[in-house]
């Protein structure tokens, strides 16, 4: 996925820099609040049933946005995509990963950890000497 942002007008809220659209954003907060909800950690089946409430109109939740702040609102996402434009998007960052053996979802904290490696390699291409190209 592709993060663009302007660096003059960041968001506050870090879902409005991640995703594209208003509605993307409302249900990767949800997903999230979720997840914390249950300690940090969810089950296959777990993460199944968010996304088959989510794609039925029947996952109830409180938004914190204008104009539906302090309202519970029913919330309705396709199930394909979510997982296709919420969910793998999240877990190919590393704010969500995936355990294989536990077969389980969890917060991490790779997303962080990325972005710190991307600003020292950015760090270290502005200090690079400049090498010029020899022409024969």
């Amino acid at each position: 996925m592709v993060i663009l942002y302007d660096r003059f007008n960041l968001s506050e809220d870090i879902f409005e820099i991640i995703f594209a659209t208003n509605q993307q954003r409302i249900v990767g907060k949800t997903l999230i609040k979720y997840v914390k909800e249950n300690g940090g950690e969810i089950g296959k089946t777990q993460m199944s049933l968010f996304a088959t409430q989510l794609h039925d109109g029947k996952l109830v939740t409180e938004i914190d946005d204008e104009p539906y702040r302090g309202k519970s609102v029913k919330m309705s996402y396709n199930k394909r995509q979510f997982y296709d434009r919420i969910l793998t998007p999240m877990k190919s960052m590393g704010i969500i990963d995936y355990n294989l053996y536990k077969k389980t979802y969890s917060l991490s904290e790779n997303f962080n950890k990325d972005l710190v490696r991307i600003a020292l390699m950015w760090t270290r291409e502005l200090r690079r000497p400049l090498v010029e190209i020899k022409k024969k």
